[in-house]
């Protein structure tokens, strides 16, 4: 029995102690427990209402998500239309241009045959009155008969200063850029 001398202890410790004090403590771990008790609930009150403010945002998060992808689709459909207008404004706009330069060719041909059905000294003056530029455009179009014939007619100077400029223009187009 050398080791259990204690256990004599413990019925002279209960007997020690004032039951009256053992009640004070009890009703105090009671009243703890119960505070304890309150504020755990409070916690899981706290936290469903956090997990139901959680599902909401992410219920309104996944909305939001859906409105934006519609309206990304949205701009993408309407980007894609604006594109394929883009290309077809491009297109009738080259036609335009093809049909513009169409009618210049047309009314330049007028010209160089209004010219070509004119006398000689008539059209020699009427061209060295023109802009330059012009008067080569119509000069080029005409046939070498004619062309001589109007040259001829015409000042001299400015015959010359026409023939070099049509030299150029025909030596540009007939020679080819070496690689």
């Amino acid at each position: 029995m050398k080791g259990k001398w204690w256990i004599f202890l413990i019925p002279i410790f209960l007997f020690g102690v004032d039951n009256k004090k053992l009640f004070e403590c009890y009703e105090i771990f009671s009243q703890k427990k119960a505070e304890l008790e309150a504020e755990a609930q409070k916690l899981i009150e706290r936290q469903e209402a956090f997990e139901s403010l959680k599902n909401t945002y992410m219920a309104l998060m996944k909305k939001k998500e859906a409105e934006l992808k519609k309206k990304e689709l949205e701009i993408n459909a309407t980007l894609q239309k604006i594109e394929n207008e883009k290309q077809e404004i491009k297109k009738l706009l080259a036609e335009n241009k093809k049909i513009l330069q169409e009618i210049k060719n047309a009314k330049m041909n007028k010209i160089t045959q209004s010219f070509a059905k004119m006398k000689a000294k008539n059209a020699a003056s009427i061209l060295e009155n023109m802009d330059t530029k012009k008067a080569v455009n119509i000069l080029q179009k005409l046939s070498p008969r004619t062309l001589s014939k109007i040259f001829a007619k015409m000042d001299p100077q400015k015959a010359a200063i026409y023939t070099q400029i049509l030299e150029g223009e025909k030596n540009e187009s007939t020679t080819t850029p070496n690689p």
